[in-house]
Formats: structure tokens, C-alpha cells, sequence
């Protein structure tokens, strides 16, 4: 499976509080003629797309691999985070930014704002309970790392995806309650809009972050660093294997990784022991640590290895005809 259990929850939870928050601000942004009511409206019927796309992602990155996709279809999932990231961007911030500066050239006075408080009171106790639940699942996950941090980090989008979702919909709640309260008792509508404008500017900030974070594991971030230094322990007490070097590490999904290593054998060693040592090797990183899906392995002279260059730690020797760090045997999980 792609990605953990409490992903889906967390991202089933997001979707059931946003169905139910854009539905009752629509309605009220047609009651009182709220601008900013209607931005949060549209922000949160984005949000509840989003959750949709992301649950998409989740069920096509657990397809199983298949010919034409040897490692699986894990990566899936980072390309409808990203496709999120630009759905905030486009629908969320661009809508709600343009309704702003409509309502700014042609203000309109507030109808009963008492009915958006309420509104925008019981949007807040949803989007707030849908924001603990992210939160709590969210600093199980990150251990003792800080939450910009964890974010960086994190190799898991619907987790921190939904967070900062929640986090900028309660910013977006504020403003808008802001909004409505000083273009009311101000006699001032264009504050209204203004409200909107700022609606729009959080959701475009958080939108590059999400962006920002979805590209880079589209494109592919290595394990964390207590996962490679675990693998090398584990390689290090096998038989037979004189030194270990990670050439690099990439993360397929949330808890799919691939590894490649380098590794220099006791020079008294036979092919059949080499065999079996590898056969040793991945069956010792594979009960150890599940999440890795496939290790390549190639068997190198430690005095004839370099240092990769790159963010990925590790040594190869530059073979001609063939790129550094391609490995000469892969051995998949069964």
C-alpha cells in the first residue's frame, strides 16, 4: 500500500468537514451578499475537491507493479498533491481574488450579518476539529523534528497537505469575520472585498508551499537519514561484506524506497558465497525495515570508488558507458 491508514482518515475527516462548511457558506453568502463569505465558500468547496483528488491519489498509487511500471504506481500520489497545489492556486486563490476585486469596484452593503457569524462560528468549530485531527496524527509522525521541519521532511502529502489546508481555511475564517464585522459597523463594504483579497493571498502562500513540497517529492527525495544509516548497520553485519556505501536512496510513495548499495566483499569470497551473502542482505534489510521495495546491489573494489557528488551520500565507481551509481543487480521484493 502507498501510504498509511491514517492518511485516508485524516483525508476522509478534511473531506466530510468541508463538504458541510462550503454548503452552509454558499447559502449564507447568497443570504447577506457577503463577499468575503462567498471567497470562504469557494475556498472551501476547493478544499473539498482537494480531498477528492487526493483520495484518488491514494488508490491509484496502491495498484500493485506490472510491466510497464516495475517499481508500482506509488509516485501517483505525489502528482495529485502537486495537481492539488495548483487547484488552490488556480480555483482558490484566483476565484477568490477575483471576487475581491469585484466587490471592491462594486461595493455592496452587508445583509444581516449576524447570520455569517453564525456561519462563519460553526465553520470554525468544523474546520478546527478537522485541523486537531490533522494535527494529531501529524506530530505522531514528525517524532522530535519541528512542524516546519517535519513539513520539509515528510514523505506523506495528505498529512501535511490537509494541515496547512485547515491552517489557512481558520486564517481565511478570521479575515473574513474581520471583514464582515468592520465593513458592517464601519458602513465600509469595500472592506468587504478587501477581506477577500486577503482570503486569496493565504490561500496563493499556501498553495506554492504545498507546490514547493509536492515537486520536490514528484521529482524524488531520499530516505530520511535513520533509515540509511539503518540499512548500513544492517548490511555491515553480513558475512562476508567487508564495507557498505549508500548511493543513493528515493522514495517511491509514503513507504515504498528504493536502495542502492555499494559493496566491497572478502576478496577470498566465491561467486556462490557473493549469492548468497546478497540473498543474506535483502532478506535482513527487508524484515527489518518493510517499507524498502527494492535493492539494487553492486560489488565494487573500496579503493576504486569515488564520492558521488549530489545530496544523495554515497560512493561509486565511474564506469565508462554507464552512468555513476547504476547497479549491476537488482534484487526485488518478493
Amino acid at each position: 500500500m502507498a501510504a498509511a491508514p491514517a492518511s485516508r482518515l485524516v483525508v476522509h475527516a478534511a473531506l466530510a468537514g468541508n463538504l458541510l462548511v462550503a454548503v452552509t457558506k454558499f447559502v449564507a453568502a447568497w443570504w447577506t451578499g457577503s463577499s468575503a463569505m462567498l471567497s470562504e465558500a469557494i475556498h472551501s468547496t476547493v478544499d473539498t475537491a482537494d480531498q477528492i483528488v487526493l483520495l484518488y491519489g491514494l488508490t491509484r498509487a496502491e495498484r500493485p507493479p506490472d510491466t510497464l511500471h516495475p517499481l508500482g504506481y506509488g509516485r501517483e500520489l505525489y502528482f495529485w498533491s502537486f495537481i492539488v497545489s495548483l487547484l488552490m492556486f488556480t480555483l482558490g486563490a484566483g476565484v477568490t481574488a477575483y471576487e475581491g476585486v469585484e466587490h471592491i469596484l462594486h461595493p455592496r452593503a452587508i445583509d444581516n450579518p449576524l447570520v455569517a457569524y453564525i456561519v462563519l462560528g460553526c465553520a470554525a468549530l468544523f474546520e478546527g476539529t478537522s485541523w486537531a485531527f490533522a494535527l494529531r496524527e501529524f506530530h505522531n509522525a514528525k517524532g522530535s523534528a519541528g512542524y516546519f521541519e517535519a513539513v520539509r521532511q515528510s514523505k506523506d502529502p495528505p498529512t501535511f497537505i490537509v494541515l496547512l489546508e485547515d491552517s489557512a481555511a481558520l486564517v481565511g475564517l478570521l479575515i473574513a469575520f474581520l471583514g464582515t464585522f468592520f465593513a458592517s459597523h464601519l458602513d465600509l463594504p469595500v472592506l468587504d472585498g478587501a477581506a477577500s483579497l486577503g482570503i486569496a493571498l493565504v490561500l496563493g502562500i499556501t498553495a506554492l508551499m504545498l507546490a514547493r513540497e509536492s515537486k520536490g517529492l514528484l521529482i524524488g527525495e531520499p530516505a530520511s537519514r535513520e533509515l540509511r544509516q539503518a540499512i548500513q548497520r544492517t548490511a555491515s553485519r553480513i558475512d562476508g561484506i567487508e564495507h557498505v556505501q549508500i548511493v543513493f536512496t528515493v522514495h517511491m510513495a509514503p513507504d515504498q524506497v528504493v536502495v542502492a548499495l555499494s559493496l566491497e566483499f572478502r576478496d577470498s569470497m566465491t561467486a556462490p558465497q557473493i549469492e548468497r551473502a546478497v540473498d543474506a542482505l535483502e532478506a535482513a534489510i527487508q524484515a527489518a525495515h518493510p517499507e524498502v521495495i527494492a535493492i539494487f546491489v553492486k560489488p565494487e573494489d573500496q579503493a576504486q570508488q569515488i564520492t558521488l557528488p549530489g545530496r544523495f551520500p554515497g560512493r561509486v565507481r565511474r564506469i565508462s558507458g554507464r552512468p555513476p551509481g547504476s547497479a549491476a543487480r537488482p534484487v526485488p521484493r518478493a
